[in-house]
């Protein structure tokens, strides 16, 4: 396996570990035991979204990154897997530190486009092998 792929897979489990973490302490630090406010400036709520989203792509990526991986990838997929990992961080940040969540805002965009193009060309290099 190519440890640059292990490297990215923890990436993603500790930014989903980490976020479910910032949820438990947002949530004893405001005494909100179930849902959060719908205003797009509110912290739970952004961390809810970046959770969700992350929740949504990391285990499949996770998954599509361990298959490549034991394949002895080329330093292209290996970029490939580099590049989805930081668009999902992208995301991220977009979603925690920039703006607000009801306005969209570059590295939100950048994060959600790289994600799908990438998981897009991942899923194709795996075909490719097949």
């Amino acid at each position: 396996m190519h440890p640059v792929v292990i490297i990215c897979v923890a990436a993603l489990g500790l930014l989903l570990f980490g976020l479910g973490l910032a949820i438990s302490m947002q949530r004893f630090r405001t005494r909100t035991l179930d849902g959060h406010s719908a205003e797009p400036t509110d912290r739970l709520h952004r961390l809810v979204a970046a959770h969700a989203n992350t929740a949504e792509f990391a285990p499949y990526l996770a998954v599509l990154f361990l298959y490549l991986g034991s394949q002895a990838p080329g330093t292209a997929t290996v970029a490939l897997i580099v590049a989805a990992t930081l668009c999902r961080f992208l995301l991220v940040l977009g979603l925690l530190v920039v703006g607000r969540l009801d306005r969209p805002n570059p590295l939100r965009f950048t994060g959600a486009l790289g994600t799908y193009l990438l998981g897009a060309a991942l899923c194709l290099v795996a075909l490719a092998g097949i």
